[in-house]
């Protein structure tokens, strides 16, 4: 009988991998890495996302999607292919990723607004979720290293802080709050239950 898969799997790539909108797409995970069920991988590569692979509607007339080194991770979930629940958890690890930063550059200042996080006026992150027929999908990305970027960044680089123990600490974080979020539901009794 085979052992059922944690919650979450997490998985660090260490080859780098052009992000261009194709990886969001229904298993690419199980393609790509052969992780059955819900996944979260994290890369490093540059961003250039084809016009034909940009799914938020208003950045069909932007600027373009573009930076020349990201860290990014993409997230693949089974458990309901629900837009609202995709987006609630964007801005969840939006908010998870900003407090690894904290963590990780302390006297440094980042603002989250939506699923956007900022140091200044630069732009430190993007991201996006969508859905598929049999699951949601996210991508979020985090600019290692300044250029390439057709928008003011900010990078991790300018941070002082190393992409790689940077993409740890949020998989490490990620994977234990789903772990806690899937203990909190499976505790609860139903109102009117009684043991």
């Amino acid at each position: 009988m085979d052992t059922p898969p944690p919650a979450l799997q997490t998985h660090w790539c260490a080859e780098t991998i052009a992000y261009d909108g194709s990886q969001l797409r229904a298993h690419w995970l199980l393609d790509r890495f052969t992780l059955v069920g819900d996944a979260v991988v994290a890369f490093r590569g540059p961003c250039s996302v084809k016009t034909e692979e940009i799914a938020d509607l208003e950045d069909l007339d932007g600027p373009g999607i573009a930076a020349h080194d990201m860290v990014h991770f993409v997230w693949e979930s089974f458990a309901a292919t629900d837009l609202l629940l995709a987006v609630h958890r964007q801005r969840l690890f939006a908010a998870q990723v900003r407090e690894v930063v904290q963590q990780l550059a302390p006297s440094t200042k980042v603002s989250r607004t939506g699923d956007d996080l900022y140091v200044g006026n630069g732009k430190l992150s993007i991201s996006i979720a969508t859905v598929s027929p049999v699951s949601s999908l996210m991508h979020f990305a985090v600019n290692a290293s300044p250029g390439g970027a057709p928008v003011a960044i900010a990078s991790l680089s300018q941070l002082g802080i190393e992409p790689g123990a940077f993409a740890a600490a949020v998989l490490t974080r990620v994977s234990d709050e789903q772990a806690s979020i899937q203990s909190a539901r499976a505790k609860v009794r139903a109102k009117g239950e009684w043991r």
